[in-house]
């Protein structure tokens, strides 16, 4: 990828869920959106050969486009299995190799990697069901991109103080949420949504 543009181009063309369940909160990352976290992440020089574990990955947005900008391997996980075979059939199409993907929940994962990049649930249906996801990234990396609602901000804060984690910036978005169930009223409802980028914190002695 020689652009974030064609980044963008190439993640677009992606098959998506079909059927997004309600309780996994299943909904899709927009490529505009998907591009630029992965771009800023990759002129910091956070994904050309690194390893980079993409946490609930849904049809692989995220994990492909880190592929895409030169990963050294992707691990996918995702609980729904349906959602790894679209996973891996996106993966299959674009012929990316060094992509390992497991279907188990989010608790079970225990690679360490050196980037956790995720778009867990917003805790619409379940409070604060994205808590498994950011514990577990904090486990795994020192470097983690995360996408939460605004709202949640001190939420974060706290849980990352509580695992010696920091947020270092806040990228800010309208997300469209389109409309997937029966009983969303409007097309599209956009959301105020972040991706926290959150460090390990290295307290000076």
């Amino acid at each position: 990828m020689k652009s974030k543009k064609q980044l963008e181009v190439a993640l677009s063309k992606l098959t998506n869920i079909k059927s997004p369940k309600v309780d996994l909160e299943q909904y899709i990352t927009p490529s505009d959106i998907a591009s630029e976290v992965l771009w800023l992440a990759y002129m910091n020089n956070e994904i050309k050969n690194r390893v980079i574990a993409d946490l609930g990955c849904g049809n692989g947005i995220l994990g492909i486009g880190a592929l895409l900008l030169g990963a050294k391997k992707v691990f996918f996980i995702d609980s729904d299995r349906n959602s790894l075979l679209i996973a891996k059939s996106n993966l299959a199409n674009l012929n990316l190799k060094n992509a390992a993907l497991s279907n188990i929940n989010i608790p079970e994962y225990k690679e360490k990697v050196d980037l956790v990049i995720q778009n867990p649930p917003f805790g619409v249906q379940n409070t604060h069901s994205d808590r498994n996801f950011l514990i577990k990234a904090m486990e795994n990396s020192n470097k983690v991109y995360s996408f939460h609602k605004l709202e949640s901000e001190n939420f974060i804060k706290a849980l990352s103080r509580d695992y010696n984690f920091r947020i270092k910036s806040i990228l800010k978005f309208k997300f469209p949420l389109k409309k997937t169930q029966e009983f969303h009223a409007k097309k599209v409802h956009y959301v105020d949504v972040g991706c926290f980028i959150l460090e390990k914190w290295v307290r000076n002695l």
